[in-house]
């Protein structure tokens, strides 16, 4: 234990033990552990002070030191007494200790013939305040004595302190107490005044962070008939705003209130001050609202308009290395636009397009890229309320703009004949697109990725750019899409997504009157056969079966990227027709014979026919028994699609017809292809190194491309047909990783003649296609699958 602090122990020892009073001493700690000014010590005397009511003790009986006079007074001493005159009292403000703790204290200034002194009192004190006012002379019983804020004596009330009201009579030598009001325009900085002002604005508290502790503050406008001044509280001090039920339009008197001048700017700062709420005489103030046009550089301003814009949250590093975050939105009223720039808390305020909006306090400044010249910056002290009570003809006015502003349907989008129009739109994503990297033309690399857009009224592509590229989309979501960007596509108006629009995800009691997305399909697909089917068509559905489906072969893009393809036959009553799936939909897991439903699948026309492409912007689905009830089944599609003919009947353009016959005139002296692996392109030999044309650079590891050429015999005639990479695999029971690997081990292109001539002589039964082939000047086979061989 502390010598001192045992010394003050020994005072009560009577009363309890060692160990008890230590408890008491650590239990106290912990309620007063982040009270600047109260050490161990002055803890224990607040302990002594319950069990006791010592005198003071004097270094001497001597007059020289009895401290009996303010100026005597010394550090460390503990359980005087106090004479003096209250010169100031300031409002009670409450604390949390670290324990959780909540407590309150409250600053005095005595002064007697010597000098004045701050007192502090605790929360056990507090009702004291309620026995003396300003002026009133007043001794106070058990005080201790320290050093506080900024080194200089301060004296703090135990818990078993008292004050009583002297006769001032007695006193005749003490300062007098005055109370003069000073007017705002007249407030000179570094000093203490006294004002009596009406408030004209309560700004929202605002959150900041010092050394990894948040803070509050906020500061309330006053005014007088000679100016206006701001008056900042600090942390725990704005819940006096809540204590006093501050308003706007109250009037009140603040007592020594500390002055300061910052940016030619005079403020006042709450400290240990005080605040008087009442009637006070102070005029009402009529509130000056700017119109928009007439906004030209000058601080303090109030506007009233309506949002029209919104852009999205900036987060950038500051200085010291903290983030910080920038918002900017843009208002109208009947003369004009702006933009209003949002800061810190205001950032994550929740605006709406269309919000009604008063903002009090804003800086109107030059920006000589904003289209009016000027835009609005504001500040810690701004005030922004969202439909203010005014009675106000502006705010008809502002009403009508609302109802211009709200999300257009889709169907009249398509009437819009400008590029660039900014439009706002809500509805479900019906198809997603992948991102796809793009080269601009000053060498950077952007981001875009394509939606298919629906509020039931019309669908329209919606292209998504850079950062909003990446935003994770659901078919079906609901979203709304602010500030998009018309753009006259070749066959309709698409929109933009990029910097300055916004995209809005929406809940589903925000969409109560929006088709739900089964609603929406039904709506925008249109069911069709495969012999229905036309080149470039959107927004199809079709409902077939596979009928074959190979498996998914890996392949590099131009930009090096690696994709997946894997190809796939479908049939219906009405034919059939060959698809690819690309990349997430090649991994699928689907059968031959599963009944299938495909949704915007992309038709095209290629190696004249008619083919599908299955990619990220289609939806595929397995489809139950229920549904496919009117599809064929596998058996018969395959006997209604597979007619069986004779060589002698094919005919050009024939579709998958049933050849049975032999296989004859089959060789195999140069059965590998050496392709280009990034655009397959066939590749040249020179000097033992491969070399494409087309992308124009040496090529390290070709690609191999299979193939056996052949002629099919039956009773009737033969004809030519040559199979490749897959079906010509399953002929040779081998790999092309197996073939490429004995050739280039025997550097004999040859190398499997042998093999490949065996194959004359086997029977075969394949599905295949009829092509008449240019060079030779006959029909030739394409065949798409092999059903038998045998020897």
């Amino acid at each position: 234990m502390d010598e001192k602090i045992a010394e003050e122990y020994a005072k009560i020892k009577d009363h309890l033990s060692e160990e008890e009073f230590l408890e008491k001493l650590e239990n106290m700690k912990k309620d007063y552990e982040n009270v600047s000014f109260m050490n161990d010590l002055d803890i224990a005397r607040m302990i002594v002070g319950t069990f006791i009511d010592e005198a003071n003790e004097h270094k001497s009986e001597s007059e020289e030191h009895a401290m009996d006079k303010i100026a005597k007074l010394e550090s460390g001493a503990g359980n005087l007494n106090i004479i003096g005159r209250v010169m100031s009292i300031s409002s009670p403000k409450k604390f949390k200790s670290r324990g959780g703790k909540e407590g309150t204290l409250c600053n005095l200034t005595i002064a007697d013939d010597t000098g004045e002194i701050r007192i502090v009192l605790w929360s056990e004190n507090i009702k004291l305040l309620k026995t003396f006012n300003e002026g009133d002379v007043i001794k106070i019983t058990g005080v201790d004595v320290k050093d506080g804020f900024r080194g200089n004596k301060e004296a703090h009330m135990q818990a078993r302190s008292e004050v009583e009201v002297l006769d001032p009579e007695n006193y005749k030598t003490f300062p007098e107490y005055v109370e003069p009001i000073t007017q705002i325009g007249d407030i000179i900085p570094d000093e203490k005044v006294n004002i009596i002002g009406r408030i004209t604005r309560i700004p929202p508290v605002r959150t900041f962070d010092k050394n990894g502790k948040e803070g509050q503050v906020t500061s309330l406008e006053l005014q007088d008939p000679s100016g206006k001044v701001s008056y900042t509280l600090w942390n725990n001090d704005v819940q006096l705003i809540e204590d006093f039920e501050l308003k706007e339009g109250d009037t009140v008197k603040i007592l020594s209130a500390q002055a300061r001048e910052r940016n030619d700017e005079i403020s006042l700062s709450h400290w240990d001050s005080r605040i008087v709420k009442g009637d006070f005489d102070v005029p009402e103030f009529k509130e000056e609202v700017t119109k928009i046009i007439e906004a030209h550089e000058a601080k303090d301003v109030t506007l009233l308009g309506i949002i029209t814009k919104i852009h999205d949250t900036i987060s950038f590093e500051r200085a010291d290395g903290t983030l910080g975050y920038v918002k900017s939105i843009e208002m109208r009223d009947d003369t004009g636009n702006i933009r209003v720039t949002l800061w810190g808390d205001d950032t994550k305020r929740e605006f709406n397009k269309g919000d009604i909006i008063k903002l009090v306090g804003g800086n109107v400044e030059f920006d000589e890229y904003a289209a009016t010249g000027y835009r609005v910056n504001t500040n810690w002290n701004t005030n922004i309320i969202v439909d203010p009570d005014e009675d106000s003809s502006l705010i008809d006015v502002l009403k009508e703009y609302q109802n211009q502003l709200g999300p257009i349907k889709i169907e009249f989008v398509q009437d819009i004949e400008e590029d660039g129009e900014e439009i706002d739109v809500r509805g479900r994503v019906i198809s997603i697109s992948d991102p796809r990297e793009f080269q601009r033309d000053d060498g950077s690399s952007g981001l875009v990725r394509s939606i298919d857009f629906s509020d039931g009224t019309g669908l329209i592509r919606v292209s998504f750019w850079d950062d909003k590229a990446q935003d994770n989309f659901e078919q079906g979501s609901a979203l709304l899409l602010e500030n998009a960007r018309t753009r006259l596509g070749l066959y309709a108006v698409e929109l933009n997504i990029g910097k300055t629009a916004r995209v809005i995800k929406l809940s589903d009691d925000e969409v109560e009157d929006l088709p739900s997305y089964a609603e929406l399909e039904e709506m925008i697909y249109v069911t069709k056969k495969i012999e229905d089917l036309q080149e470039d068509e959107r927004n199809i559905r079709l409902l077939a079966r596979i009928i074959d489906l190979q498996e998914p072969t890996e392949f590099q893009r131009r930009d090096g990227t690696p994709g997946l393809v894997r190809s796939i036959e479908l049939g219906d009553e009405t034919g059939s027709i060959r698809g690819s799936m690309w990349d997430d939909k090649a991994e699928i897991m689907l059968e031959s014979g599963d009944p299938i439903k495909i949704e915007n699948p992309r038709v095209t026309f290629r190696n004249d026919q008619l083919e599908l492409s299955i990619s990220n912007n289609t939806k595929l689905s397995k489809v139950n028994k229920d549904d496919s009830k009117g599809l064929p089944s596998f058996e018969e599609l395959q006997d209604m699609l597979y007619v069986s003919k004779s060589i002698s009947d094919l005919e050009d353009d024939d579709k998958n017809v049933k050849i049975e016959g032999r296989l004859d005139g089959a060789f195999g002296n140069k059965i590998l292809s050496a392709r280009c692996p990034s655009c397959n392109s066939r590749l040249e030999q020179v000097d033992n190194e491969y070399v494409c044309d087309y992308c124009g650079g040496d090529v390290d590891k070709p690609k191999y491309l299979l193939m056996v050429p052949a002629r099919v015999e039956d009773d009737t005639g033969d004809i030519q047909i040559t199979f490749f990479s897959k079906l010509a695999e399953e002929l040779l029971g081998m790999k092309t990783e197996e073939i490429a690997a004995i050739i280039e081990d025997s550097a004999d292109e040859g190398a499997l003649e042998g093999k490949v001539e065996d194959l004359n002589g086997r029977e075969i039964t394949v599905i295949a296609d009829v092509n008449f082939d240019e060079y030779s000047e006959e029909i030739r086979l394409n065949p798409k699958k092999i059903l038998s061989t045998a020897l």
